[in-house]
């Protein structure tokens, strides 16, 4: 049974097993020295210092840090603007000598400009380690808030798709938003819907029975050019509906933002929801997937630093309850099996976490592996050069905060094998 919390600052610590180890530099689950000599000056609440022990977590990531630099990536061909960029800033970006496209700016600097946009470098990595290549259709199961979306569309260039999927619908609208300040959106939709059942492949797969039934039926509620204006009565029913913020599985997925050349203009209804067979998504599913799965977001300093202000009441509930963590490894084991299930054979999926616990990195890999016979784990090449270190799983790969002065990341590549 999950432990219980069982007071305000107070947390019964889970199991002892490798579920809820995490590797310490040595690659050992025990960081019980370099916890009691953190402890006693933390500034931490038990509760939180607590779940850090019983997970081998060092506290000094959270205590050392005082100022991650603030990482954003230049749009291609936006090279020679660095002094336009400085002038806006009032603060010369410094090159990221390991991360193409990527430079550091102090963290206090806001961003404004248009040509720039903010991502933390061990995301960027996760991106770059898709290979995206031109053409790719590519899926993105976890998108909002969309820093991740506007690189995977910068790299696509001119050609290709982008389909982001996120179960909460104001933070997929913000994404939609970003999409359009930045002007990436154009070959990009927008779906809400739960990751783990979402099914819709990319546009260009039609089966010879559908062909044959649009010409002889006339073709109703066709998409057109995608506007966020609205008729009136229709934005008074919108408001009236009391439509969930997050959706379930009972929910279909619902289509709020599309480019002119995503793949959905001139598209009924039908044929953008169509069911296709596990073989047909073999052949016509996404040729590559991001899973950046829901977790505790521990390995992210400033995240966890915001609760000083937000409450650490709140990080109890966010963090540290156990039926949550529980609950959190079925929920990324299932967004990882449906993200691979829509990749297409020869396919490259990408799965990454910032949290640092064994529990939601390595063990959900190893129970994924066993379940899919098809899925063959791939080195990551470009990891060689990063400022990270090899998971416990080997062809796995974790970025620390201490040593990479990034947020933590865990990231493990999948190819979709033929058997």
């Amino acid at each position: 049974m999950a432990n219980k919390i069982d007071s305000e600052y107070r947390f019964s610590p889970p199991r002892k097993t490798k579920q809820n180890a995490v590797l310490s530099p040595n690659n050992q689950p025990d960081c019980a020295q370099a916890f009691m000599e953190h402890a006693a000056t933390a500034p931490l609440p038990d509760a939180f210092l607590h779940f850090l022990e019983s997970n081998g977590i060092d506290p000094s990531i959270y205590t050392s840090i005082d100022s991650t630099p603030r990482y954003i990536r230049l749009k291609p061909g936006f090279e020679d603007c660095i002094q336009e960029i400085q002038s806006e800033t009032k603060c010369k970006p410094e090159k990221l000598d390991w991360l193409l496209g990527f430079y550091t700016l102090p963290p206090h600097i806001q961003i404004a400009s248009t040509k720039i946009y903010g991502i933390d470098a061990s995301s960027g990595a996760a991106v770059m380690a898709l290979g995206i290549e031109p053409g790719d259709h590519v899926l993105d199961l976890c998108a909002a808030p969309g820093a991740k979306l506007c690189m995977i569309l910068d790299l696509l260039g001119d050609s290709g798709s982008v389909t982001g999927v996120d179960a909460a619908r104001h933070r997929l609208a913000a994404c939609r938003t970003m999409l359009q300040k930045y002007k990436l959106g154009d070959r990009c939709r927008l779906f809400v819907a739960d990751g783990t059942t979402f099914s819709v492949i990319p546009e260009g797969f039609r089966s010879d029975s559908e062909s044959c039934e649009s010409g002889l039926e006339e073709r109703m509620d066709v998409f057109k050019e995608w506007t966020s204006r609205r008729p009136w009565k229709e934005r008074k029913r919108a408001k009236k509906c009391s439509t969930p913020q997050v959706v379930s599985k009972s929910h279909p997925p619902e289509l709020i933002y599309y480019g002119r050349h995503s793949g959905v203009i001139g598209l009924t209804k039908k044929e953008l929801y169509k069911t296709v067979t596990e073989n047909e998504i073999a052949s016509y599913g996404y040729d590559k997937v991001l899973v950046d799965a829901e977790c505790t977001h521990d390995g992210s300093v400033k995240h966890i630093q915001k609760f000083e202000h937000w409450g650490w009441v709140t990080l109890q509930r966010r963090v540290l309850d156990a039926e949550r963590t529980d609950s959190l490894h079925t929920l990324q084991l299932n967004l990882l099996t449906n993200g691979f299930r829509l990749l297409k054979v020869g396919g490259s999926l990408i799965y990454s976490t910032c949290s640092l616990t064994v529990a939601q990195n390595e063990d959900v890999v190893e129970q994924f592996l066993k379940e899919n016979i098809t899925a063959e784990l791939t080195e990551i090449d470009a990891a060689r050069n990063w400022p990270c270190k090899g998971g416990r799983i080997q062809k796995t790969w974790r970025f620390d905060p201490l040593a990479s002065q990034t947020s933590g990341l865990f990231v493990a590549k999948f190819r979709k094998v033929v058997i």
